[in-house]
């Protein structure tokens, strides 16, 4: 390096530099998160929060948009990872083929007759936009159903359980 660079070198003014990067960190990394999050808690306050799930008497059980972990038998069971290899391990939906699988089960487990428990799966059948995909069935949604519609039989018991 001859002099004459060595001495530019040290000329080099390193604020504006230094300036512009405190700026984008302050813009980028904390104005607009917080603007987004407000705008999010004003305009889709539930979805901003989880899309939470509550028991009918208020108590939070999980979120409707995350799989919830079913242990007991008497609860509709998500889709298991190593069974079905597409599953991502945190969609809620599983298929209505899978739903049915589980009536059997869960009405030996609790004494609910299987036709009332095809009735709760049907009536919480959701659709997919015209031909893409299957009807499917949101597990945390069915399990809620059932502690409303049988709380004498699932009152001493919790989704996490």
């Amino acid at each position: 390096m001859t002099e004459e660079q060595k001495e530019n070198w040290k000329k080099w003014n390193f604020k504006p530099i230094i300036g512009l990067a405190l700026v984008s960190l302050l813009i980028c990394g904390l104005l607009y998160p917080f603007l987004i999050t407000g705008i999010g808690q004003v305009f889709f306050p539930n979805q901003a929060n989880g899309d939470l799930a509550k028991l009918p008497n208020g108590q939070v059980v999980g979120s409707t948009i995350i799989m919830q972990n079913f242990n007991l038998t008497i609860f509709f069971q998500t889709r298991n990872e190593t069974a079905d290899p597409s599953s991502s391990g945190v969609d809620p939906d599983i298929t209505l083929q899978m739903a049915y699988s589980q009536v059997p089960g869960i009405s030996n487990a609790t004494g609910i007759p299987a036709g009332d428990l095809t009735n709760v799966v049907n009536h919480n059948q959701q659709g997919t936009f015209w031909i893409f995909g299957s009807p499917y069935v949101d597990v945390l949604q069915l399990n809620l159903q059932l502690i409303k519609d049988y709380p004498s039989i699932y009152s001493n018991f919790t989704l996490n359980g």
